[in-house]
């Protein structure tokens, strides 16, 4: 999903404003190719590290998923780890000093000691980690306008600004969603958490309460969703439709769901519609080649 999203981001928002304004960009199609790349092992990287860390968890929570030590030893899911993560640091400089703007190194760095720092101490802490996580998911958007947008920005390149604000939108939209899945997914983990002394939000308030703030978590995205449409899509009805068929109706069916959850089953049919929603809100740039015309 994070090689789609970036490659929607490239393709069907940012070449059509190319096109049609004569923005200028950094960042051509080996450069991006690196961009792509790096991210997806810094990525791969921080789902190893997680792993490790999760192995007494997932076994409680997920048995038939577990890798770890099942199919790979610890020794070489470290070793991965470390591989992955200086291939993709190392990228990340690489491209920095590519588009001659070397402090955009530290966006790999910091994504990378997230994952790192995320896995270790704070996905046992109340809150801390799910916002953590979802800013790094966010960041997986915005590092595509921040490496191909902002090097070759410009007082007089206003279209620059214009994409640079509909990609931190789409960043927005996928911390809000993965913001509240990271909680649904507290939620449906919670026996195998509380079983290794993690202090996530339903073991620290109990389940109902985590619950009732996770309702109230996903009012958010929807009522955003709804206020971008009223204010930035109004006049392209079949940018509209899409939305509010496939981004409005699920979060609404979503909202219901939460609302009347009580056991895993019902958390883990959430935690997938929420993969979904985000799935086809990003999806929706590709219909803005078709707007642009």
């Amino acid at each position: 999903m994070i090689a789609l999203v970036q490659i929607l981001i490239k393709y069907a928002l940012i070449e059509p404003f190319i096109e049609i304004h004569g923005i200028s960009v950094t960042l051509k199609s080996f450069g991006f190719t690196v961009l792509v790349f790096a991210t997806l092992c810094i990525a791969a990287a921080g789902y190893i590290i997680n792993d490790i860390y999760d192995i007494d968890t997932d076994k409680v929570n997920k048995s038939n998923k577990v890798i770890i030590n099942k199919h790979i030893s610890e020794k070489d899911g470290y070793t991965y780890f470390m591989l992955l993560n200086v291939i993709g640091v190392g990228l990340g400089f690489y491209l920095s000093h590519l588009v001659n703007y070397s402090s955009l190194f530290v966006v790999f760095f910091i994504s990378s000691a997230l994952l790192y720092i995320y896995s270790t101490a704070l996905k046992q802490m109340f809150l801390i980690g799910n916002i953590v996580i979802s800013i790094v998911v966010a960041l997986s958007i915005l590092v595509v306008g921040i490496f191909d947008l902002i090097p070759s920005m410009t007082a007089f390149n206003v279209s620059n600004i214009t994409i640079l604000e509909i990609i931190r939108d789409y960043a927005i939209f996928a911390f809000l969603i993965n913001l509240l899945r990271e909680v649904i997914k507290d939620i449906e983990d919670i026996n195998g958490d509380h079983k290794v002394g993690m202090q996530t939000m339903p073991i620290v308030l109990g389940r109902d309460r985590a619950n009732k703030i996770a309702f109230v978590l996903s009012l958010i995205p929807l009522f955003a969703v709804v206020y971008y449409i009223v204010t930035s899509l109004y006049t392209q009805q079949f940018l509209v439709a899409y939305f509010l068929v496939f981004v409005v109706a699920p979060l609404i069916y979503i909202t219901i769901k939460i609302f009347s959850a009580e056991q895993q089953s019902h958390y883990k049919h959430i935690s997938l519609m929420l993969k979904l929603v985000m799935l086809s809100g990003m999806l929706s740039m590709s219909l803005y080649p078709f707007i642009l015309k």
